[in-house]
């Protein structure tokens, strides 16, 4: 990657620290090129440089014409008067990289230039320690070269998977919202070992270690998780008794599927509500 590229956050929230610490830590670009703003956070700004090195500036502060690749990071009820306030400020032909839930392309399109080149990105926290699932849709105009730029970058976070903008909502509720159903259960799995006698920290451990190496199962056979949980599960065994539970509280399977079908179509609302807005404008 051009280790002159510079590029900018346009929002200071939890999802910008995530990716520029990957970043930072990936060591892809010097810190000192990637910026980062809000519209009013100094605080924030300046715990953020001093953390990571980078440069924290505020948001009229910003010189735009310097600038390779803006990554739209701000809530995404702020979008519409961040993209108005950027369109003057930018030319087609530097990138717009989106984290933004539910900000479709052709929505961040129709409110800047003719032909921008537009990215939509959904990676998720695990991006402060490189190892995020990040998905990539590439907007109508965006070239091949900004595409390979995206991916280039972006994989200083992780692995990185481009998909259709149709699946992107989906992919939110399996990939960008799923690191919380992890941490749920691991809430879990604590409060059941303390009411155990076991130390909590103890099982947080276990549990970390338990759900990463069935990960790297997964990753690294070819059986299927179905496969997998069946080589597990001996008949009237300890696993077939745990799996019993959850069957018969609710199951977890079913649960899961509606967390992620829940994400998903939140997403799908979202990105409904902010059309019909700006078809309203």
């Amino acid at each position: 990657m051009d280790q002159k590229q510079k590029v900018a956050f346009l929002g200071a929230g939890s999802m910008a620290e995530a990716m520029i610490s990957g970043m930072v830590n990936a060591k892809k670009l010097p810190a000192e090129n990637i910026i980062v703003t809000n519209r009013s956070n100094d605080a924030r700004l300046q715990e953020l440089e001093n953390r990571y090195g980078i440069k924290a500036v505020k948001r009229s502060e910003l010189k735009t014409d310097d600038i390779d690749v803006f990554i739209l990071a701000m809530k995404p009820k702020g979008a519409e008067e961040a993209l108005n306030e950027l369109k003057p400020q930018i030319n087609k032909d530097q990138l717009v990289l989106s984290v933004l839930a539910g900000i479709s392309s052709s929505y961040m399109e129709e409110l800047l230039h003719d032909e921008q080149q537009v990215i939509r990105v959904m990676p998720n926290t695990s991006s402060m320690i490189q190892q995020s699932a990040t998905a990539i849709s590439p907007g109508q105009y965006a070239a091949m070269d900004a595409v390979l730029t995206a991916k280039e970058l972006l994989s200083a976070i992780g692995k990185v998977y481009v998909i259709d903008e149709p699946q992107m909502d989906i992919f939110t509720g399996i990939a960008g919202s799923g690191p919380a159903y992890f941490y749920f259960l691991m809430e879990h799995i604590e409060k059941a070992a303390k009411e155990e006698g076991l130390d909590p920290e103890l099982a947080r451990e276990i549990g970390a270690q338990t759900i990463y190496g069935a990960a790297r199962m997964m990753m690294e056979r070819d059986e299927t998780p179905t496969e997998l949980r069946e080589n597990v599960t001996s008949p009237n065994g300890t696993t077939a008794a745990g799996l019993d539970a959850l069957a018969k509280h609710g199951g977890g399977g079913e649960a899961m599927m509606q967390a992620v079908k829940g994400a998903s179509k939140r997403s799908k609302e979202m990105s409904a509500q902010l059309q019909k807005v700006a078809s309203t404008n």
